[in-house]
């Protein structure tokens, strides 16, 4: 029973190395380039932490909700594949009616 609770306990660890190891790298990549380049401050470790979070948010997003997305996607378009040509027509008409009234309406 130990082991198996030692490997979940090895898996969780995981993305805390690759956090800090990735800390590391945007620390020495950001003092051994920008302060010559740019004129910048030298940061430290927290600091560099703090940006490598921050870009994370603004420009990677979070793509744990990626999979969910694709498989969503996956199912509408086997849906459409499997449905007959006159279902099809109908789907068809229905979107073409939808779109018509948002884009055509002025509230």
């Amino acid at each position: 029973m130990k082991h198996k609770f030692r490997n979940k306990k090895f898996l969780f660890i995981i993305p805390f190395f690759i956090l800090f190891a990735l800390t590391g790298i945007v620390m020495w990549l950001w003092n051994s380039i920008l302060p010559e380049v740019v004129g910048v401050k030298e940061i430290t470790y927290w600091q560099a932490m703090g940006i490598l979070v921050l870009s994370k948010i603004l420009f990677g997003g979070f793509h744990g909700f990626k999979k969910n997305k694709d498989l969503k996607r996956d199912q509408f378009f086997s849906k459409i594949r499997n449905m007959s040509p006159e279902e099809r027509e109908k789907f068809k008409e229905n979107w073409k009616n939808k779109f018509a009234k948002n884009v055509y309406c002025k509230h």
